[in-house]
């Protein structure tokens, strides 16, 4: 995965001070933009398929099933801020998701929102091709049944 915009690396002290819903907002965009990326490299370009198939990889659900199922092979660090994201209190309530999945999911576009941010692109990299990965062998097993 290439960098989508070159950026400086925010200063450590700020990106430490920002809080979980300002990560989640910047983790939510990059995410949203690697799946259509992806998408669009697959192949799938009619507007209704490209909705479709996004929607697959972004809802609270599968966001929140990739961060449960990774969520061991993080490293200590990043282990402690998914802790940190998903323990946040919380003054939105999720439309579509009960108040667990919601937590998870946030926390995984938290870790990806603050790997950005920190320039941890080898990092981001990782997380989003082990969610790839994760998503699109649960919906081969699902075509499967």
């Amino acid at each position: 995965m290439s960098s989508f915009v070159n950026h400086p690396e925010m200063d450590p002290g700020k990106l430490r001070a920002l809080n979980t819903d300002a990560l989640a907002y910047v983790g939510d965009a990059v995410y949203e933009l690697a799946v259509r990326q992806r998408i669009l490299l697959s192949g799938v370009s009619r507007a209704d398929r490209l909705h479709k198939t996004g929607t697959g990889y972004v809802r609270a659900e599968a966001q929140a099933d990739v961060c449960r199922r990774i969520y061991e092979e993080l490293t200590e660090p990043e282990q402690a801020m998914v802790r940190r994201f998903r323990n946040h209190k919380y003054h939105s309530k999720a439309k579509h998701a009960d108040p667990m999945t919601y937590k998870w999911a946030t926390a995984f576009e938290a870790l990806a929102g603050y790997l950005y941010l920190a320039g941890e692109e080898q990092r981001l990299a990782w997380l989003f091709e082990r969610a790839f990965a994760l998503l699109e062998s649960a919906e081969e097993q699902e075509q499967i049944r």
